[in-house]
């Protein structure tokens, strides 16, 4: 269900919460007005990325799934971590998910903004997770006609998202873009450092 069918309340906090005095991170030129995401996103298929602390990705909806096993319409949903989490439909991720965690922003190939995390996880401490499950990609542009993997999954202030999420090898990582070419979609079976340039920690 969209927030467009939501009452104006629960639009508001989302505004106050998630926005709120980080809208000139959002905000930008070439990125999505956040009314329009918040327009035509459930709060459940949002992700964002402002912290190492405050971020929400895709993880699947069912208790011990592989990743691959996920992508289906409905098998997936929205994880935040506990200071990251604005709505009681979101997941969250526990305190102790990510073992290590590196957050960066910057400026990629074409000039366009992205911000992301990497970084070691326990996946064994997330029950949704199979921890010898080689893991897979989550995305806001690939999957069938480029809607996206879940379908209509956007980030917040951005136009494109990639993320990868691999529990075998305790590693995971999510990149927010302005830019696609920042976000690539076609690389799911090379791996974290292959798709996003980051820190991983040694986390085998």
């Amino acid at each position: 269900m969209g927030l467009s069918t939501v009452n104006p309340q629960l639009v508001s906090i989302l505004a106050c919460l998630v926005v709120g005095s980080a809208l000139s991170t959002f905000a930008s030129p070439s990125g999505p007005d956040v009314r329009d995401v918040v327009a035509r996103a459930a709060v459940d298929n949002i992700v964002y990325v402002t912290s190492a602390d405050k971020h929400c990705m895709i993880m699947p909806r069912d208790p011990h799934t592989d990743i691959g096993d996920s992508e289906h319409p409905g098998g997936m949903k929205t994880y935040c971590t506990p200071h990251g989490r604005y709505d009681s439909k979101q997941g969250q991720l526990p305190a102790d998910f990510w073992s290590n965690i590196a957050f960066k922003t910057g400026n990629g190939k074409n000039g366009g903004r992205y911000a992301q995390v990497t970084g070691c996880i326990r996946p064994s401490h997330l029950t949704r997770l199979n921890p010898d499950d080689g893991g897979g990609q989550y995305d806001s542009s690939g999957g069938d006609g480029g809607q996206g993997n879940p379908q209509g999954s956007v980030c917040l202030g951005y136009n494109h998202y990639v993320e990868l999420v691999e529990p075998s090898g305790n590693r995971a990582c999510i990149k927010c873009c302005d830019d696609a070419a920042d976000c690539p979609t076609n690389k799911d079976t090379q791996g974290c450092p292959a798709v996003i340039h980051g820190n991983y920690f040694d986390c085998d």
